[in-house]
């Protein structure tokens, strides 16, 4: 659903800007959203969410694929860029529980639905009293296992659950002081085989600067970072009073030890900021916890 509503309003703005232009969409499911009962770090990660669509760019079935930035790769396969990153949505995470409003008011031993690692390490890092449960599956289907009583609360984008329209379900929001969020959340982005000029032309009046510059910053952060659905980190990065301002973190699994850090720059200096904050962390003790997670960074 979620999906669909992005492709759908990619659709509706292009359509919008070009009238004479006919756009279709290619409805496809790919591995990610197949898979749903094994946390994604354990299957493969954020690419089984991609690959089936660049190979229907390659193939030519598809011009365009449209995602949700948190889910894309820090690294695209040869050949493919990222021809529009568009305006973000609200960024932050949202609890949404029948039972409680606040992460605070959840009892001892409540159960918390989530597959994020990097909502788990904070979770934990805050409320180790609370239990952390996978929770996979489109946004319906995790609403209604919440609603099952699987789980007394859930952790989801709040930008997903605007955009369907489902904003009623929101407990309340988590500010980014409270859960950094993950490295693109809330932005939609426009992928496309490198080689195609025209369609990088067409789709950039689509592209917003502010918003690109701030996930470009938390892109290279996590690249630095060798940062995957196997890494608990966070980047999270805002325009103010005309600078680019980054925060980022890299957490243990049990959210006992946390680096974090926060630079700033001008917004043009975007990927530098983002490579300079890695190194940083990496300086100040991230790279023991990348290492005994397994990552390279």
């Amino acid at each position: 659903m979620l999906a669909m509503w992005q492709a759908e309003h990619i659709q509706a703005r292009t359509r919008a800007l070009y009238p004479e232009m006919r756009v279709s969409i290619l409805g496809m499911t790919t591995m990610g959203d197949q898979i749903l009962d094994s946390p994604l770090s354990k299957i493969g990660g954020k690419g089984l969410f991609v690959k089936e669509l660049e190979v229907a760019m390659e193939e030519g079935r598809a011009d365009i694929a449209v995602h949700s930035m948190k889910d894309v790769p820090m690294n695209l396969p040869e050949g493919f860029t990222l021809a529009v990153i568009g305006e973000r949505e609200d960024p932050r995470d949202a609890l949404v529980s029948n039972q409680y409003q606040k992460l605070a008011d959840l009892p001892e031993g409540a159960i918390i639905g989530t597959s994020s690692l990097r909502r788990q390490a904070l979770l934990m890092a805050r409320y180790p009293h609370l239990k952390i449960a996978p929770l996979r599956g489109n946004v319906q289907t995790r609403l209604r296992k919440l609603d099952e009583g699987q789980y007394a609360a859930i952790v989801l984008a709040a930008a997903g659950l605007k955009r369907l329209g489902l904003a009623d379900r929101i407990a309340s929001t988590l500010e980014p002081s409270e859960s950094l969020p993950a490295v693109g959340q809330g932005a939609l982005g426009i992928e496309c085989l490198a080689n195609r000029d025209d369609l990088i032309e067409l789709m950039a009046p689509l592209n917003h600067a502010e918003t690109a510059a701030c996930v470009q910053a938390e892109r290279a952060l996590s690249r630095r970072l060798s940062g995957s659905c196997q890494t608990p980190l966070g980047g999270f990065a805002q325009i103010e009073n005309g600078q680019l301002v980054l925060n980022g973190f890299v957490a243990d699994l049990e959210g006992k030890r946390f680096v974090q850090a926060t630079l700033s720059g001008a917004p043009s200096d975007a990927e530098k900021i983002g490579i300079a904050m890695a190194e940083d962390l990496l300086a100040r003790g991230a790279d023991k916890i990348l290492a005994e997670l397994g990552v390279i960074a």
